[in-house]
């Protein structure tokens, strides 16, 4: 499994919301904000190595006090995006995953079991714990016979299983016969209040599936690389 926080966004913004409840923001004060964050971040928000001292040090001081407050007052940290891709999580793992939706808005796309076919593929996490019955009956040198025929129908041999013979090709029941082991890829985004939910829900302390609880703290070392300021101390921290 692999896996790449591609940007991180909103950061600007999200300061600029902490000076607007106590009338603190002036115009003038926004443009600074967002000058010095351009100084100090990378397109994809991350810290530049090069970064000026003194706008880095700016920097810093306001996102100290943007997350002294914002765990509380988590819609400041709702105006930070994270966008992530995830290659190779197994299918049982990615249903597990989707049942955050909500949290992400809807923005989660995958790898269709329908659109795209599966051959005979598991996540790197399954692949030395599980043998399917046809790589077991490969292993014993035991062939299966390529046709069955039940109540006078024919049906195929294919991956998994068999098909009947005139849905071979469909892929509605093609996947049928899909293992939940198969690698799936996703690509996702998220605000930083609600990863800090998925965080608490999935972390490796927690009761999810030991592959999808890699993925979570894989996406957290990640996030912290891009931001070290946003690390797993903050992300326990924030209500929501």
């Amino acid at each position: 499994m692999n896996i790449y926080v591609n940007e991180i966004n909103g950061i600007a913004d999200a300061i600029v919301s902490m000076h607007m409840s106590k009338r603190s923001w002036t115009r003038e004060k926004e443009l600074e904000i967002r000058s010095v964050c351009e100084q100090v971040l990378s397109r994809t928000g991350k810290i530049r190595e090069d970064a000026d001292e003194e706008a880095l040090s700016r920097y810093e001081a306001w996102l100290e006090n943007l997350f002294k407050w914002g765990w509380r007052h988590i819609t400041m940290l709702r105006f930070i995006d994270i966008s992530v891709t995830v290659e190779g999580l197994h299918r049982a793992g990615q249903d597990d995953w989707d049942s955050h939706a909500a949290r992400f808005n809807n923005r989660i796309i995958r790898s269709s079991t329908r659109l795209a076919e599966f051959g005979y593929e598991m996540s790197e996490w399954y692949q030395d714990q599980i043998i399917p019955t046809d790589t077991a009956l490969a292993l014993l040198g035991m062939d299966m016979p390529k046709v069955l025929e039940r109540d006078g129908r024919r049906f195929v041999r294919t991956i998994n299983g068999y098909i009947l013979e005139d849905k071979k090709d469909s892929p509605d029941v093609k996947r049928g016969l899909y293992m939940l082991s198969i690698p799936s890829n996703f690509i996702f985004r998220v605000n930083l209040t609600e990863w800090a939910h998925v965080y608490q829900e999935r972390n490796s302390q927690g009761t999810a599936n030991p592959e999808v609880k890699l993925c979570c703290e894989g996406i957290a070392d990640q996030i912290a690389r891009f931001q070290p300021r946003m690390n797993r101390e903050l992300f326990l921290k924030i209500k929501n």
